[in-house]
């Protein structure tokens, strides 16, 4: 069976050769053209690709092109499909080593693994369109979202897809940043995952064999390390409104493990406002089904609306950040 696709089953059965197993089989078929990301991300040597998978990561933002390059270390070849994507998305994917294909058909025809990473509320859409492909390799799903959509996701694209849900953790693996991708599902799809970033900067934990456990676990963590972020943002502008900024983060710096302490990470914040909102909405609706209060953390994704302009703006400086904030 040549990639994830079985090319003699119809949409929703399987050939003779697939039945039997959910996972389908690694390509055997050395590349020539592996990819070299240019952080790299490896801690090993790169091993023979001989058996190894073909990898297709389905949104390189920045943090899914960095976690799709440490893939390269045990991989055939990591794919990406340039059909609609920006030209910001072109030179990222250039940057770490990925492999262009024309179109989301011919990614998933290959691969063995496809990996989702992509802005929280793309999920499903994304999903679908893999579902309509009838894939069968398979599908990680590490975006942060609540386990309910991962649940549905896994549903979406049917008992051809082999699904593991994951949640990454930490920075992206650029610079000697070291994430951790935790992940949940079938044993033996898991342990797969964990296989092809052996031996990278993104570290694996497996937390159970139920889809939505690595989503709850992300967005568990993303509701304080977020919401606390944006705490900062609202005091230290509260105290410069009254001419008292410094002395805030003077008080602060005498408590170490302070986020008051880290003024300029406001700017940071702003930055990525456009991807934590819709983050801190999916962890209050997790709130919300486990019957306590989500409030803060709808009022906190609220604030980060507030910057929605400051999208990915590496330039922005803390006073241009905390005016962005004071204006509705």
């Amino acid at each position: 069976m040549a990639g994830g696709r079985c090319p003699d089953s119809a949409r929703g059965s399987r050939c003779g050769s697939c039945r039997g197993s959910s996972l389908s089989p690694p390509r055997t078929t050395p590349s020539t053209t592996s990819p070299t990301p240019s952080n790299s991300c490896s801690t090993k040597p790169r091993s023979s690709t001989v058996n190894q998978p073909t990898v297709g990561i389905l949104h390189p933002g920045s943090m899914g092109a960095a976690v799709a390059a440490c893939a390269a270390t045990n991989s055939t070849a990591v794919l990406w499909s340039t059909d609609g994507r920006s030209p910001a998305s072109r030179a990222r994917a250039e940057r770490f080593g990925l492999e262009p294909v024309p179109t989301l058909h011919e990614l998933l025809d290959r691969c063995d693994v496809v990996i989702s990473l992509c802005p929280p509320a793309a999920a499903e859409d994304l999903a679908r369109e893999v579902a309509e492909h009838a894939y069968a390799g398979l599908y990680l799903e590490a975006n942060a979202i609540n386990p309910e959509r991962a649940v549905r996701i896994a549903g979406l694209l049917g008992p051809m897809t082999t699904v593991v849900d994951g949640g990454v953790v930490g920075a992206p693996p650029v610079k000697g940043k070291t994430p951790t991708l935790y992940l949940s599902g079938a044993a033996g799809a898991t342990e797969r995952v964990e296989a092809l970033f052996a031996g990278t900067a993104v570290r694996t934990k497996v937390l159970g064999t139920g889809i939505g456990q690595a989503s709850a676990l992300k967005l568990a963590y993303a509701s304080f390390q977020k919401t606390s972020r944006v705490l900062v943002a609202l005091a230290i502008g509260l105290a410069r409104e009254h001419g008292v900024d410094q002395e805030l983060i003077d008080v602060a710096s005498r408590r170490t493990t302070s986020h008051l302490a880290e003024p300029e990470y406001i700017a940071m914040t702003a930055a990525r406002a456009w991807r934590w909102g819709p983050e801190l909405e999916e962890a209050a609706d997790m709130l919300a089904a486990a019957g306590l209060p989500s409030e803060m953390l709808r009022a906190a994704a609220s604030t980060l609306a507030r910057w929605h302009d400051a999208k990915d703006d590496g330039e922005l400086t803390l006073t241009d950040a905390l005016n962005l904030l004071a204006k509705p």
